[in-house]
């Protein structure tokens, strides 16, 4: 019943700026951390970063300084700001959210599709 829906990839140029969004759907009691998550060509899928619940947010060091996870719970919505975009960043980006289900109160990861992100030189 917990869906896991990313938007807002596109095309943007080096430099550029994108904010993806996590929408998690379904009967939800709560929703705990959210990672992040991307994949490039040929490559395992890595980490980008998390927030809690409490919106404390982690980081991986390629980041920089770049990016930004925040999130809306009224609108069950996470997002990730990203800026001065670099051609490595290209990747699908994946969002992970740990979700306590509102019907039968069972904790558990539930992952989305991904939404592709290119950025050109």
């Amino acid at each position: 019943q917990v869906q896991v829906v990313e938007s807002g990839g596109g095309l943007v140029q080096s430099g550029g700026s994108l904010r993806l969004s996590c929408v998690v759907s379904g009967k939800i009691f709560r929703i705990y951390t959210v990672y992040w998550f991307r994949e490039a060509p040929e490559r395992q899928r890595e980490l980008v970063g998390s927030i809690t619940k409490e919106s404390a947010t982690n980081y991986e060091p390629f980041v920089k300084g770049r990016f930004a996870i925040s999130r809306d719970d009224a609108k069950n919505t996470i997002h990730l700001q990203m800026n001065s975009l670099k051609p490595e960043d290209t990747a699908v980006y994946f969002c992970k959210a740990t979700v306590q289900d509102g019907t039968v109160f069972t904790t558990d990861e539930y992952w989305g599709q991904g939404t592709r992100v290119t950025v050109s030189s």
